[in-house]
């Protein structure tokens, strides 16, 4: 998961649902990171994450509630939060840890890391990683499996490239052979020869599902640890197929967004890796989508309102701007009609190949001191201590991108009171 889920304060009021409960939740997560497993901790806060928390809580009814000290980034003053030993919190830590480690390594392994970082990073991830397990049997959920995927993640994604490589080359090779000429008469057994010479070995086919299977199998497992904690084994079976789905989700979502960058500097991307077009990606985010929905609809989580406003307004909302982006005309997701005729050139949000300057092992230590370590990433825009990219404070996360654009459905619906984000999309 990569902070694709990210609720609207907008659309809370629709469904009567209070804003503050995103916060109570956050701020949940950011101090039982902290309690739990000390400052640098807090760094791990993920916004899916804390929809894990908000999911549990969702199915177990009303969750209890600890009134948190003063904070100077709530302007000193008290909270109610959700308490640090909630179920739903201590699955949303154990997730936090699980993909900051992953995500530190990724950082390490596609050289986004100074030399001298690299190996305090390492020791991070491999200690978060070490925590998310401690943390995990805590509530009976069984993270090896997980571990072991993210492992794999490498190998898969090398094989590929392998397989990529391999498969141009023989292409290339078919080309010169057809491309000459043979002047020498051949016999017919001569023919059959040559062509059995000729005949390719086999390539290894790794698929789309194949790289993006371990990020499946994490968000499935996680997903349905909600339904386990909360006591409705009913939902487990549901809330797994969702999960499976919104890991799809994340990883083709980045990897859309990341494919022109990724191709300039020489980096693994699952779409061109696989040869998969801009057409077919979408094509699969809105088929993931609607196997959400489906899902949430069979086991009626659709009719919990905070399910609808923490997980399927957000990936509807997701699939809204990334096709805007490649030149779809969305406006109704599920509703729209998506043909290859319909995409255009993908509009990246900043100029691909644009290298930013990442900060030196000093500044980046004191960026994740002085506001990962303190939470003021919670509420204040910072800069990134990997990348050097400029991030929204965790708080402002609220994708808001189309919720006022749901097409012919609600066209004269959109008031300023934000009124059209009611439409039913759950066709």
């Amino acid at each position: 998961m990569f902070g694709v889920l990210k609720p609207c304060a907008h659309g809370a009021a629709k469904y009567g649902i209070d804003p503050g409960q995103w916060q109570a939740h956050m701020c949940g997560l950011c101090l039982g990171l902290r309690d739990g497993h000390g400052q640098l901790a807090r760094a791990a806060t993920n916004t899916d994450a804390i929809v894990l928390s908000v999911l549990t809580e969702a199915q177990a009814g009303a969750g209890a509630r600890t009134t948190a000290g003063p904070c100077p980034l709530r302007g000193m003053k008290r909270a109610s939060v959700v308490a640090a030993n909630a179920p739903g919190v201590q699955l949303a830590a154990t997730a936090s840890l699980l993909l900051g480690a992953a995500k530190i390594g990724d950082h390490v392994e596609d050289g986004d890391a100074s030399a001298l970082a690299r190996r305090p990073m390492r020791k991070v991830s491999s200690t978060w990683a070490a925590r998310a397990q401690q943390q995990a049997t805590q509530i009976g959920l069984d993270v090896a499996p997980l571990l072991a995927a993210i492992a794999t993640q490498g190998a898969v994604e090398a094989r590929a490239t392998a397989a990529a490589a391999q498969s141009s080359t023989e292409r290339r090779a078919v080309s010169a052979a057809v491309g000459a000429s043979d002047p020498a008469p051949r016999t017919a057994v001569d023919a059959s020869a040559a062509q059995q010479d000729s005949t390719p070995p086999m390539v290894e086919v790794i698929t789309l599902d194949d790289l993006t299977g371990p990020t499946q199998l994490c968000a499935a497992t996680l997903f349905g640890h909600t339904a386990v904690l909360a006591g409705r084994p009913e939902n487990v079976a549901a809330l797994q197929e969702i999960g499976r789905h919104v890991g799809r989700i994340a990883h083709l979502a980045d990897a859309i967004e990341d494919l022109e960058r990724d191709r300039v500097r020489g980096r693994f991307n699952p779409l061109e890796a696989t040869g998969t077009d801009m057409p077919r990606a979408y094509d699969l985010l809105r088929e993931s989508e609607s196997r959400i929905r489906q899902a949430a609809s069979e086991a009626e989580l659709d009719q919990l309102p905070t399910v609808r406003w923490a997980l399927l307004d957000p990936l509807a909302s997701l699939l809204r701007r990334l096709g805007q982006g490649l030149g779809i005309a969305v406006g109704h997701v599920c509703r729209t009609s998506v043909t290859a005729q319909q995409h255009s050139p993908y509009e990246f949000p900043s100029p691909p190949g644009q290298r930013r300057n990442r900060p030196g092992p000093f500044k980046a230590s004191g960026l994740i001191l002085g506001v990962y370590c303190t939470g003021m990433a919670c509420c204040i825009d910072h800069t990134s201590p990997c990348t050097g990219e400029e991030k929204d404070a965790w708080a402002k996360r609220c994708d808001c991108s189309g919720c006022c654009d749901c097409g012919e459905c609600c066209s004269s619906c959109c008031g300023e009171d934000c009124g059209c984000c009611g439409c039913d999309c759950s066709c």
